[in-house]
C-alpha cells in the first residue's frame, strides 16, 4: 500500500535512536523528507547520515533541547527553510526518571513537566502556522502504555504522558476543521535503550538479575517477545500518512497484545 508520504516534510523529535528513529526510518523509506532532532551531538547527525545512506531520502538533523522553547523554534525554522513547510510532526521526548512519589520534590515534578508535557505544547505550537498555511497536517504524539495502565516505578511518566494524551485528544477536536489530524501512538515493551534502562533500574532496586527481569517482562506479552523499533515505526508512518486521512483523535497501542483494557 502506498502511504502517500512521498515528498512530505516530516519532523521527528528524539529521533537519534529508539522509537523516534524507528518512525523517521519508516517515513524516509516511504519517500518523505525527514528532519530529525535530538539533544545528543554528534549522534543525531550520525543518525541522519545513516538514514540518508540507507534510504536515499533527504534527511536533515538538528541538535535541540526539548525543554527550551527557543531550541524548538530554531528546529522548526530550519526545517521550513530547508523543506519549504511542514506536513507532519512526531512529538517525542525521553521519559522522566523512574521512581515513586516520595522520590521526587518540586524540582523533579517541574523538570518532568517541562520535558514531557510543556515540550509537546511548544512543538505543536511551532508547526501549526505552517500546517495552517498548507491547509493540512498530521501530528503524532508518542506517549506510553501508562496512559491506559499506570506502570509501577514510573509515576512521573504516568502523570505527564497522560497529560500529553489529553492534549492530543483535545487538539484533534479543535484542529480537525482545519485539515490537521492529531493522534497518539502508545508503545508497549519495545526493545530500546529506554526499556533496557528501566529494567536495569528495577534490577538494582530489587536485586533480581537483569536477565530474569527481561525474561519475565517478555512473558507478559501474548506474542512472547519485545517489539522492535521498526515495527513501532511502521505504525507511526501509517498514522502520519494520507492512508490514515480519516483517523484523528485516536490512541493506537503497539504492544503485542499486552494491554488488557477494552478501550
Amino acid at each position: 500500500m502506498d502511504l502517500g508520504l512521498e515528498g512530505k516534510s516530516i519532523m521527528v523529535a528524539a529521533a537519534s535512536r529508539g522509537l523516534g528513529y524507528g518512525i523517521a526510518r519508516q517515513a524516509a523509506k516511504e519517500g518523505a523528507r525527514v528532519s530529525i532532532a535530538a539533544p545528543t551531538e554528534p549522534r543525531v547527525h550520525e543518525s541522519a547520515k545513516c538514514l540518508r545512506e540507507e534510504t536515499g531520502a533527504e534527511v536533515i538533523s538538528c541538535a535541540f533541547d526539548a525543554r527550551d522553547e527557543g531550541s524548538i523554534t530554531e528546529w522548526c525554522n530550519t526545517t521550513i527553510a530547508q523543506f519549504g513547510g511542514i506536513d507532519g510532526l512526531v512529538v517525542n521526548a525521553g521519559g522522566p526518571p523512574a521512581g515513586l512519589f516520595d522520590d521526587f520534590d518540586d524540582s523533579g515534578w517541574q523538570a518532568a513537566f517541562e520535558l514531557t508535557l510543556l515540550s509537546s505544547v511548544r512543538m505543536i505550537r511551532s508547526v501549526l502556522p505552517s500546517m495552517r498555511e498548507r491547509g493540512s497536517g498530521s501530528i503524532l504524539t508518542v506517549t506510553s502504555s501508562s496512559v491506559k495502565e499506570p506502570i509501577d516505578m514510573l509515576l512521573l511518566s504516568n502523570v505527564m504522558r497522560s497529560g500529553v494524551t489529553s492534549l492530543a485528544k483535545s487538539l484533534s477536536q479543535q484542529l480537525a476543521g482545519e485539515g490537521i489530524r492529531v493522534n497518539n501512538l502508545v508503545p508497549g515493551a519495545i526493545n530500546t535503550d529506554r526499556l533496557r534502562g528501566l529494567m536495569q533500574t528495577q534490577s538494582e532496586r530489587t536485586g533480581a538479575l537483569f536477565e530474569e527481569i527481561s525474561k519475565a517482562r517478555a512473558a507478559t506479552v501474548p506474542m512472547g517477545r519485545f517489539g522492535e523499533a521498526d515495527e513501532f515505526g511502521q505504525a507511526g508512518a501509517f498514522l502520519l500518512s494520507d492512508a490514515a486521512a480519516y483517523i484523528t483523535g485516536e490512541t493506537l497501542v503497539v504492544d503485542g497484545g499486552a494491554m488488557k483494557t477494552v478501550w
